[in-house]
């Protein structure tokens, strides 16, 4: 295993592998309370433990339920999709919130289809510019989180073995800062292999051309943004633009990071957990649904005057104006669907084709969560054996024609025989 450059950094409270043992800590010089259920130390995603549990059996039912999917998966995405975006949006218990998350991407496939592909990729050598930033990044990633506090631990281990893998499965693309958010939440959840084809779905599938120089796509996404938003929400629509606020200075982060950076982390899971079953229309749903909140009303429009107060807001959306519950609802409720998405993203690429030229990395279908890709493994199946069928149809067409033929034949022959008679 790679060790990190930076030496272990003694964290009171803290043990040698990063996990909390005390009852306050110090990180940075601020105190802060022992960890909450996510393992967060502080922060401003650390969570109180006044928040609404769900009852132990209530729990246990969802459990099984989930565990009951597990052992016919293909077939409920296929038979039963509907039943499993529903227990989806109601969130996935958190004991099986990593075997879900490889499920519903497919990265458990891709991982089995590539054993031992990880460590070969772990062995070679990797381009240094890459691993120089993302050494520069580790520490940004997550601080007040109980696997990624302590500087040069296991936490940020796994994280540059995943990032650094991915720069040489796709040295095409190499190395985007806004991934690592996104591998680390996938680290909290499972060990660092099966996050590694996580992360691949997500920049391959689920987001292709995200991560890729120049963030074509990205702003491609803000054009189709701006104008689901002129629907949902022309009041936040006409204040943004107002003051000629382009979506790529506050969607950015978001989308890139899928919200882990902006929401309570509650929020955030119940996100990913939607986001994994039913694709990119839940982060676009969430970004106008945030919109909506802050800009959607007179009331908040008056306090903000100005360009510079507007992007402050955005920037620091406060978690107590977020609830959960809430959230989900409106996310759920809001019209915006895969076929919309894509038909606005046909009218902003050739927007973007008559205004800026063509487009330097063309845009790849991406596949809009579990069913599609599904449906897009099946195709490929198919595509696979399509030799086999024309085979069997060729003998069986030969065997038709030989059992014509003898009928034929034996046909020809009794009226013969009964004049010989």
């Amino acid at each position: 295993i790679f060790l990190m450059s930076g030496t272990l950094e003694s964290l009171s409270g803290l043990g040698e592998d990063g996990s909390s043992v005390g009852s306050d800590s110090e990180i940075n010089g601020l105190t802060v309370r022992r960890t909450d259920k996510y393992g967060f130390l502080g922060g401003s995603q650390y969570s109180e433990s006044g928040e609404r549990e769900v009852r132990v059996e209530v729990a246990r039912q969802r459990e099984m339920k989930w565990l009951d999917m597990f052992k016919n998966w293909d077939k409920w995405v296929k038979h039963r999709f509907q039943k499993v975006k529903l227990r989806c949006r109601k969130g996935i218990p958190s004991s099986l919130r990593a075997t879900a998350w490889q499920l519903l991407s497919n990265s458990k496939e891709l991982l089995e289809a590539n054993k031992g592909k990880f460590e070969e990729l772990e062995r070679e050598q990797g381009e240094a510019k890459w691993l120089d930033i993302i050494e520069k990044d580790l520490h940004r990633q997550f601080p007040f989180h109980e696997m990624f506090a302590a500087r040069g631990g296991h936490g940020q281990q796994d994280l540059y073995r995943i990032l650094k893998a991915y720069t040489i499965y796709r040295p095409d693309e190499g190395y985007c800062q806004a991934q690592a958010p996104v591998a680390a939440v996938l680290l909290m959840h499972m060990p660092a292999e099966q996050a590694f084809w996580c992360l691949v779905q997500i920049c391959e599938k689920y987001l292709p051309g995200y991560y890729s120089a120049g963030l074509e796509a990205i702003q491609l996404d803000g054009e189709i943004f701006f104008s689901l938003l002129r629907r949902t929400c022309p009041m936040a629509y006409r204040h943004l633009k107002k003051f000629k606020i382009d979506p790529i200075l506050y969607m950015t982060e978001w989308f890139m990071c899928i919200f882990s950076r902006t929401l309570p982390w509650a929020c955030v899971l119940r996100v990913w957990d939607m986001f994994f079953c039913e694709g990119v229309k839940i982060v676009f749903r969430v970004g106008l649904v945030l919109l909506k909140q802050v800009l959607g009303s007179v009331d908040k429009l008056r306090e903000l005057q100005g360009m510079y107060e507007t992007m402050e807001r955005l920037r620091n959306i406060s978690p107590d104006t977020i609830r959960e519950d809430v959230l989900v609802q409106e996310i759920v409720t809001l019209p915006v669907t895969e076929a919309l998405i894509e038909r606005e993203c046909s009218i902003q690429v050739r927007k973007w084709r008559e205004s800026r030229g063509e487009l330097t990395h063309q845009p790849v279908r991406r596949l809009h969560g579990t069913r599609a890709i599904f449906e897009h493994k099946r195709r490929a199946a198919l595509q696979q054996r399509e030799i086999r069928p024309r085979f069997f149809t060729l003998s069986f067409k030969d065997n038709v024609k030989g059992c014509r033929a003898k009928k034929e034949v034996m046909r020809q022959k009794t009226p013969r025989n009964r004049k010989s008679d």
